[in-house]
């Protein structure tokens, strides 16, 4: 069996079509980004991911634009980062303005933690502020669900398609879904998801309220640790593929929307090519967090998980 371009397509609570393979831009420089994106549409993604504090829209929007495919065939998210909790609307203008685009398919609560923005120096939004003492400063007179009411607002503008969340569990979803005069179901939950960090509850917990799970570092993040897994060796090795592919094949068997990121053009390339994996070499990655203990990789010490 070869591996073949992944076309695997999910329609979302809008009835928006997604691609189920999209192509993430977390830790890519302006350079990098720029050459990474326009290789990857080249290659064949349709869904590329991107967010205000990557610090990369406007490399992204310029990739977008050179590649000259048409802008209703591609699927472009960006995200709020946690200093504009306040003021969503004029977050994604600002993030139109710099991707050079009339609208995004997905807009994103990057992180359900508003913070404060009085001590950032030189206006720079895209850090995490922290008090004199070090610690995080949160806007505790604010939260996510006060922003969720805003966002929901902004599909009606046209300047975004579908709005969603990022980084929450699933008990803080289940809250912003519960809310009082709560109009919108998010479009798409995006998380870490890997063998290491399945998870399986958010996943069951999407499927029952028709929100598409999206995972990010599907590979294990910087490294990709999890291709040296023997489990995901041996499968490479059964199919002549590499083992990235393998653990992408995994994501797209679960159901879910994946987003692999890379900057080196081969890489780009074999990472949208998929292969069908058998109910026993799923059974064998499951087994990878059983055996290791489930591990998150993107834990930053400014953020508690609930």
């Amino acid at each position: 069996m070869s591996a073949k371009n992944c076309t695997a397509t999910a329609k979302l609570n809008t009835g928006a079509t997604i691609p189920r393979l999209g192509f993430g831009t977390w830790r890519s420089t302006e350079a990098d980004g720029y050459n990474a994106v326009l290789s990857a549409i080249k290659d064949g993604y349709r869904h590329i991911d991107s967010a205000a504090v990557y610090g990369n829209e406007a490399a992204v929007g310029r990739a977008i634009r050179d590649s000259k495919v048409p802008r209703e065939e591609l699927f472009v998210t960006t995200k709020l980062w946690n200093t504009q909790h306040r003021e969503p609307a004029k977050a994604l203008d600002q993030s139109l303005a710099r991707l050079g685009l009339d609208y995004v398919d997905l807009f994103l609560i990057h992180w359900p933690l508003p913070m404060r923005t009085e001590r950032i120096k030189d206006d720079n939004l895209f850090t995490v502020p922290e008090k004199e003492n070090g610690e995080p400063d949160v806007d505790n007179d604010w939260d996510y669900i006060k922003t969720w009411a805003l966002m929901q607002e902004l599909p009606a503008s046209g300047k975004t398609k579908a709005v969603g969340v990022s980084n929450c569990s699933v008990s803080q979803l289940q809250r912003l879904i519960n809310t009082k005069n709560n109009k919108i179901v998010p479009a798409t939950s995006q998380v870490e998801t890997h063998p290491l960090f399945p998870q399986q509850e958010m996943l069951d917990f999407c499927k029952q309220n028709n929100i598409l799970l999206e995972a990010y570092s599907p590979l294990g993040s910087e490294g990709s640790p999890l291709v040296d897994e023997p489990a995901v060796k041996e499968i490479a090795k059964k199919y002549n593929i590499d083992p990235a592919q393998v653990l992408i094949s995994w994501g797209i068997h679960r159901g879910y929307a994946i987003l692999p990121k890379s900057i080196t053009p081969s890489r780009i390339k074999s990472n949208l090519q998929t292969v069908e994996l058998t109910i026993d070499d799923v059974a064998k990655i499951n087994n990878i967090h059983k055996e290791k203990g489930e591990k998150r990789i993107n834990d930053p010490e400014w953020f508690t998980f609930e």
